[in-house]
């Protein structure tokens, strides 16, 4: 059976897809952050065996070849957070902290694993974003570490080409999960971290974010179309190098990306519903 370790399996999308692949037969490594997640995700399946793994912790990272089974065939790396703000407010040690786990954690994950995948030919999957490719206002923190991740894949497919281990971007858009129906204390957070004199400056901006949460979450989809992806990334014969999933991250990718720049900002505004003048 082909064996598979995943990142920030405790919950949302990584804990649907440990569960999923499992059940397909997958053996599966979940990282988990502390001993209460790991078992609940033992209880998930008999095929699945929890390892602790901060992404962010360099110990746990470097131990992870020897918790590993000899054979490897796949690694999805999923663990993320997001940081909220604009990105005048958000502050230099939250920009460390969105990059050091959406980047900077999945790339030590994938260097301490990619001797076994180079043996397997296996694959590296990174669970990315639509904002990979589209910035968002008062998520810039967020976007850029998306973008960031999706330039280290891109060079990352090319260089391990030639030991044939496929690198893999999964861009969901909204998904429903803890992450985005706790979305609106995320903002108020942010609200809350601002000095006074920067809430009264961005006030119109959160108020037009305190509005685009619910309606966007009203678009999230579920996590299994997620995970649906991820699987067939994960079998495919030939698997694409991106992944949107569902049609309307299609078409918003295919239409946001070959506009001219004045007319997306200008379109992003809207949605978002940033002021055009103040």
């Amino acid at each position: 059976m082909p064996t598979a370790l995943v990142t920030g399996a405790s919950r949302g999308i990584g804990r649907a897809i440990i569960a999923r692949i499992a059940a397909q037969g997958w053996d599966v490594v979940a990282g988990v952050r502390n001993d209460r997640d790991a078992a609940e995700a033992s209880a998930l399946g008999e095929r699945i065996t929890p390892v602790l793994l901060d992404v962010t912790d360099p110990d746990q990272v470097s131990a992870l070849p020897t918790l590993l089974p000899a054979t490897l065939d796949a690694v999805v790396n999923n663990a993320g957070i997001v940081v909220a703000g604009a990105v005048e407010t958000v502050s230099p040690a939250d920009w460390r902290k969105q990059f050091d786990v959406n980047v900077f954690g999945q790339i030590a994950v994938t260097q301490a694993v990619l001797p076994k995948l180079r043996e397997s030919r296996g694959r590296v999957v990174f669970i990315s974003s639509l904002n990979g490719q589209i910035s968002m206002p008062l998520l810039g923190a967020y976007s850029a570490s998306k973008f960031a991740l999706e330039a280290c894949a891109d060079a990352l497919r090319v260089e391990l080409k030639p030991w044939g281990v496929a690198v893999i971007l999964i861009e969901p858009a909204q998904t429903d999960t803890d992450m985005w129906r706790g979305a609106d204390d995320m903002v108020r957070d942010a609200e809350a971290a601002m000095p006074a004199q920067q809430r009264d400056l961005y006030a119109r901006h959160l108020a037009g974010m305190k509005k685009f949460v619910p309606a966007a979450r009203k678009l999230a989809v579920p996590t299994d179309k997620v995970v649906a992806v991820v699987e067939e990334a994960l079998t495919a014969t030939r698997p694409r190098a991106r992944y949107a999933v569902g049609v309307g991250p299609r078409i918003q990718l295919a239409l946001m990306t070959n506009l001219p720049t004045a007319v997306r900002d200008r379109m992003i505004a809207t949605v978002a519903r940033i002021p055009r003048t103040l």
